[in-house]
C-alpha cells in the first residue's frame, strides 16, 4: 500500500478504526489529542472512535485518552482506569457483599473500585462504623447508612486514591489504640490456589493487617482474577471465610477453596438459596 492510499484509508472510519486499534495496541498507553494529530482527524472524531473502541472491548477508556488492554495486565492501574474495567462484574460483586453487612457492624473496606461499589451498595443499612484506606469510599458511603467514617493515616498512592500505612489509631498521648471490627471486605488483584495476591508490597501489608482484625473476611475479585498470581502475597485462602465473585470458579481453584473452608458466593448461589427458601406452593 501506498503512502498515499494508507493517508485515505486512515480517514475512512473503518480503515481509521483497525489503525487506531493497532497503534493503542503497540503504545500501549495514548491522549486524544496525539491521535488527533496522528491521524489527521479532530479530537471529537478520535473520541467517538476511541469510545466505540472501549465500547467493543479492545481499549479501555481514560481520562483524555485510552490503554490497551495488554498494557493492563502488565502496569498498577490508576482508578481512573481500573473503574471502566468489568463494571458489570464489580457491581455484582458489590451486591452480595453488601449483604453480608449487618446493621450496627463495624466494616473495614480497602481501598479498590470494587469495594467503592460495595460502598455505593449500602444505602439499605443503618448505623454502621465504616473503617477504611480509600479517600474515595467516605463520599460515596449513604449518608443514612453510618453512625461513624474513619480513615486510616498515612501515605497518599495517588495512584489509587488511598493511605497506606499502620491499621491503627493513636489516642492524645501517642499510645496505639488497639481497634477490630466486624467484617473486612478486602479487594484483592488474583486469586490462586496458592491464595490471595496484589501488585503493590505495601498495600498487601495493610491488607494482610485489615484480615487480622476482622472476625470475619470476605474476599471481593471478579472471575477474570481468577488462576493468577501477583508481586504481593496477600493471605493464603483459609485466611477468608468468603469468596464473593461474580461466576463460579474454575473446578480446580474451587476445589482448593472448599478445601480450606471458603463458601463461595457467586449470584447463582444467591439465587439457588433464595429458591431453596421458598415456601411450596
Amino acid at each position: 500500500m501506498t503512502l498515499e492510499e494508507e493517508d485515505r484509508q486512515r480517514r475512512l472510519p473503518a480503515g481509521r478504526k483497525a489503525q487506531l486499534a493497532a497503534y493503542v495496541a503497540e503504545a500501549g498507553q495514548v491522549t486524544v489529542s496525539a491521535l488527533a494529530e496522528r491521524f489527521g482527524v479532530s479530537i471529537d472524531t478520535i473520541r467517538r472512535d476511541l469510545d466505540q473502541l472501549s465500547a467493543d472491548g479492545v481499549l479501555v477508556r481514560t481520562y483524555g485518552g485510552a490503554v490497551s488492554q495488554s498494557t493492563l495486565s502488565r502496569v498498577d492501574r490508576a482508578v481512573d482506569v481500573r473503574l471502566k474495567m468489568e463494571e458489570r462484574e464489580k457491581e455484582k460483586i458489590a451486591v452480595l457483599a453488601a449483604s453480608l453487612v449487618k446493621d450496627g457492624s463495624i466494616v473495614m473496606l480497602n481501598g479498590g473500585t470494587t469495594t467503592l461499589a460495595v460502598a455505593r451498595n449500602l444505602r439499605s443499612h443503618r448505623d454502621l462504623t465504616v473503617v477504611t484506606n480509600s479517600l474515595l469510599v467516605p463520599p460515596a458511603l449513604p449518608p443514612s447508612a453510618v453512625r461513624d467514617v474513619y480513615v486510616f493515616g498515612g501515605a497518599v498512592r495517588t495512584l489509587t486514591l488511598a493511605t497506606i500505612g499502620p491499621v491503627s489509631f493513636r489516642a492524645s498521648d501517642g499510645s496505639e489504640l488497639d481497634i477490630s471490627c466486624d467484617l473486612a471486605l478486602i479487594g484483592v488483584g488474583a486469586v490462586s490456589a496458592a491464595g490471595y495476591t496484589t501488585s503493590n508490597l505495601a498495600e498487601a501489608a495493610m491488607m494482610r493487617e485489615m484480615i487480622s482484625r476482622a472476625a470475619r473476611v470476605a474476599i471481593l475479585a471478579d472471575s477474570s482474577k481468577f488462576g493468577r498470581r501477583l508481586f504481593a502475597q496477600v493471605s493464603e485462602l483459609g485466611g477468608a471465610d468468603y469468596l464473593v465473585t461474580d461466576s463460579t470458579p474454575p473446578p480446580d481453584l474451587l476445589d482448593a477453596l472448599t478445601e480450606n473452608e471458603v463458601e463461595v458466593i457467586t449470584p447463582e448461589t444467591l439465587e439457588g438459596a433464595s429458591e431453596g427458601n421458598q415456601d411450596p406452593q
